[in-house]
């Protein structure tokens, strides 16, 4: 999984993030992908509201390529189960909704996956929240509690 989404993240030519693909956990990668969609999408937006055609079309065909060669090669549905079947399912969607916006000039289509892809991603940040470090100084005390004793004291 770590190597077809560093692949998707290097194929599109972020030289400036290859130190920072290189080092990245599989879940860091993942928030690039969507980091890098919403990038595309905002992007997209902006050359379609200015007439630019031909930008609009590649930034949107970059954020198909995102998820067509990041995000969907790397679901596993058979251990992930329903969620997996369910993400693999939204991204057939936002890939319609994308194509539709492109072949449409649609705003509110491109608005549309811009949401959901921020809810994916702010959803997968919390995933992997740092603990707080009083946190971790709680497990330290309680693991050096003495067991009690329902004996004689």
């Amino acid at each position: 999984m770590v190597t077809k989404l560093k692949n998707a993240l290097s194929a599109y030519g972020r030289d400036r993030l290859e130190h920072e693909v290189d080092s990245a956990s599989p879940h860091k990668l993942v928030c690039m992908l969507f980091d890098g969609m919403l990038a595309y999408i905002s992007r997209a937006k902006m050359f379609m509201q200015q007439g630019q055609i031909a930008d609009k079309g590649m930034t949107i065909s970059n954020a198909i390529a995102v998820i067509e060669q990041g995000l969907r090669p790397s679901l596993d549905i058979e251990r992930s189960g329903e969620l997996g079947a369910n993400l693999d399912a939204l991204y057939d969607y936002m890939l319609r909704r994308l194509l539709y916006a492109n072949l449409h000039n649609d705003v509110a289509a491109l608005d549309e996956v811009h949401g959901l892809v921020s809810q994916l991603r702010e959803a997968w940040n919390a995933i992997e929240q740092p603990r707080p470090a009083t946190a971790v100084a709680d497990d330290a005390q309680i693991a050096e509690r003495k067991p009690l004793s329902y004996g004689r004291v």
